[in-house]
């Protein structure tokens, strides 16, 4: 049971911000869960759905579903899912222009209701509108934080276990860098259970696997059609947000701003990260091989470009 008081608040109640609401619910994941839209009456609907869940997964908290943000004061953690899904033959970067002004408004209201709360950002393109929650917020960089690692790295784990056979959850892997076509999967550090992957699969296979984890929201959409990936973002941003309300201190990839760590200064990236309730209280360090820094310059370049275009 999560620690008694412990607010949560989920900005969006589309289909990731449905699905995060779900997974917190079904995990006990805070005290207090609440699920925020513009649109009358859908954030009332499911979140009275959702509540009703609590007989049947244990769920000894409460949840509702609002329009007004002062049903979100004192929120301790903020997942803002609010804006524009991808369609098929669309870009994360095409939705820049019209996910920013959303994501500047939620972040002026979060702040406003919740000044002392942790901001977790899962609206595309992620790197960029993390950034944009940031400036907007004033907040330090410790308490705003991009969902992406944990999602690109649990599609790579997927397809690893897939080609050997194994339990998903036996498998440990990194994805690190944009949320994007330049993410960085991580051969070398994958294993399952201390064997590395590198000994199991041949490099042809490994290259396969890595391209499919690139592109595997865009996988997603091509199948959907009229939306994008939901259940896993969904679980996801929960994992993240369920480790800073716990204090959990899990180690999970995530876009963190980064101040010359890794080489690099200026950005929101996926790292792997320390997250307790301070939010991001530790960037894990480690030597990148000489490959492994030029993908990654590509991944700051490409977030570069993103950051300009917010205009911040």
């Amino acid at each position: 049971m999560a620690e008694k008081g412990k607010k949560l608040t989920i900005v969006g109640s589309g289909a990731v911000g449905t699905a995060a609401a779900q997974w917190a619910v079904s995990r006990n994941a805070a005290d207090s869960i609440v699920l925020l839209d513009v649109v009358e009456g859908v954030p009332q609907g499911k979140a009275l759905d959702l509540a009703q869940c609590a007989p049947l997964c244990g769920f000894t908290g409460s949840i509702a579903g609002t329009n007004d943000y002062a049903d979100s004061s004192g929120s301790d953690v903020v997942i803002i899912t609010a804006g524009l899904a991808r369609k098929p033959g669309m870009s994360r970067d095409d939705l820049l222009d019209m996910n920013v002004k959303i994501v500047r408004s939620v972040t002026e209201e979060a702040v406003r209701h919740s000044p002392d709360a942790c901001i977790v950002v899962v609206t595309n393109p992620i790197d960029a509108m993390v950034y944009t929650a940031f400036k907007v917020s004033g907040f330090p960089r410790e308490r705003v934080v991009g969902m992406a690692g944990v999602l690109d790295s649990a599609r790579y784990r997927t397809f690893l276990a897939w080609e050997l056979g194994v339990a998903p959850s036996d498998i440990t892997a990194l994805v690190m860098g944009i949320h994007g076509d330049n993410m960085l999967p991580l051969t070398r550090l994958a294993s399952v259970n201390g064997v590395p992957v590198e000994e199991l699969l041949s490099r042809e296979k490994l290259d396969e696997i890595v391209n499919r984890t690139q592109n595997g929201g865009a996988e997603i959409v091509q199948h959907l059609k009229t939306g994008s990936a939901f259940s896993t973002p969904g679980r996801a941003a929960v994992e993240m947000a369920e480790s800073i309300l716990r204090d959990k201190k899990r180690v999970l990839p995530c876009a963190a701003y980064l101040q010359g760590e890794f080489g690099i200064d200026g950005v929101f990236l996926g790292v792997p990260v320390v997250l307790g309730s301070g939010g991001v209280e530790k960037i894990v360090e480690f030597e990148l091989t000489p490959e492994e820094k030029d993908a990654m310059q590509l991944s700051v370049e490409a977030v570069r470009k993103q950051v300009a275009a917010t205009g911040l």
